[in-house]
């Protein structure tokens, strides 16, 4: 029976989807069987940024509706052959659709895979309560930014009345840079102060392309995957590069970048 997690933000250009995808590649990698569902019926852009919007004949309003099956409409990553995802709603992203329905459609391809990541839109609005109604874990994306951090915080406070089984914390673009010049909180500082454990750390980098091997960013959604996976706590070093005689070197030549 599939884990089904919902991934969230307070505010949007966190990265929440690049979240979303790549944690699904990784754990699809590791020969986990995963859907990425996208539950934002406004932006409803997963299929883009996996390269595969050309292969949608199907999304999830025609499942609601008895267009197709749930099964008829996942398409399969060409890349990541364990990896599937179910396009949001490509015809009338105005009309409603019950977080009920949409459940329904989870939970029914939940017996045949071991994740779901529901790709909720960002804020509390009603988009974001359909989708969590379908999730039993969430995870909250925030960056180190104050205003990330305030509508992270008020998410985090909707979530509670869920009752979920985890609400757990990714902190995405951390510059290690200025977290080791003391400029920006770091995400131990954030976790604590947004009272949730924190889960996952990845790095902003200049180039991060997604499905890369390489990189800051990759090793740590690995580090990422394998946490969820095996419930390990292990966290990605993003400021230990930065501190020595050539850590001082790296961050006075990144400041003039």
């Amino acid at each position: 029976m599939a884990r089904k997690i919902v991934i969230t933000s307070g505010k949007g250009g966190v990265g929440k989807t690049a979240v979303a995808v790549n944690l699904g590649m990784r754990l699809a990698a590791m020969g986990e069987r995963v859907i990425l569902a996208d539950a934002d019926f406004g932006l409803n852009n997963i299929d883009v940024v996996c390269g595969v919007e050309g292969n949608v004949a199907y999304d999830i309003v025609d499942v609601i509706e008895g267009r197709c099956r749930a099964a008829q409409a996942l398409v399969r990553h060409p890349e990541f052959p364990n990896l599937f995802l179910l396009a949001s709603n490509h015809t009338d992203p105005n009309k409603y659709r019950s977080p009920q329905a949409v459940r329904l459609i989870i939970d029914s391809l939940a017996p045949r895979y071991d994740y779901i990541f529901i790709d909720s839109p960002a804020g509390i609005g009603g988009g974001f309560h359909r989708a969590v109604a379908s999730a039993d874990e969430a995870l909250v994306v925030t960056t180190p930014h104050v205003s990330s951090l305030r509508d992270a915080d008020k998410v985090i406070t909707v979530l509670k009345s869920y009752r979920l089984k985890s609400v757990d914390l990714v902190v995405n673009m951390a510059r290690g840079d200025l977290i080791a010049d003391g400029e920006i909180l770091s995400p131990h500082e954030i976790a604590e102060i947004l009272k949730i454990p924190l889960i996952g750390i990845v790095p902003q980098e200049d180039a991060v392309f997604l499905g890369e091997r390489q990189g800051g960013a990759q090793k740590a959604f690995r580090i990422l995957a394998s946490n969820i996976a095996k419930g390990t706590r292990k966290l990605y070093n993003v400021t230990g590069k930065y501190y020595g005689f050539f850590g001082s070197i790296r961050r006075s030549l990144k400041k003039n970048l």
